[in-house]
């Protein structure tokens, strides 16, 4: 729902420069920043085209979307006592890594970003396509 203000949650729906500096993004060739939660610079998730990383408490944890479950998204009951709450998901490898949400309506954007994104890891090319199409449709009404 708009205005997109919240205070820490940002999506990237284009090639949008991503805004924080200081930030060090490894970032591979064609990679794109979906979303992100920033806090500042020792508390941040961002989800990218290929990976989730969080640094929290300046420890930094970086993981490969591909072949990741959801597991948590985190404790949004009671949410108006706090700002943020952390969601999981499980590598591939089994690894659980972290990711911060901001709580209230922004808790959408990472929450269905990284469902998203682990989805259509596991979805077909031709189904890919078939997902395209209907959103096309739906956008041209």
């Amino acid at each position: 729902m708009k205005p997109y203000d919240f205070k820490w949650t940002k999506f990237y729906d284009s090639d949008t420069a991503f805004p924080y500096t200081g930030l060090s993004l490894d970032l591979a060739e064609n990679e794109l920043i979906i979303c992100s939660t920033v806090i500042d610079q020792d508390n941040y998730s961002i989800l990218t085209t290929r990976q989730l990383m969080t640094k929290k408490e300046g420890q930094l944890n970086i993981g490969n979307i591909q072949g990741a479950t959801d597991k948590l998204y985190g404790d949004l009951k009671g949410y108006k006592d706090k700002s943020i709450t952390l969601g999981q998901v499980q590598l591939k490898n089994g690894n659980e890594l972290k990711y911060f949400i901001e709580t209230g309506k922004a808790s959408m954007v990472m929450i269905h970003g990284v469902r998203t994104l682990i989805g259509t890891t596991q979805m077909t090319n031709k189904q890919i396509d078939n997902v395209t199409r209907i959103r096309d449709k739906q956008n041209e009404k």
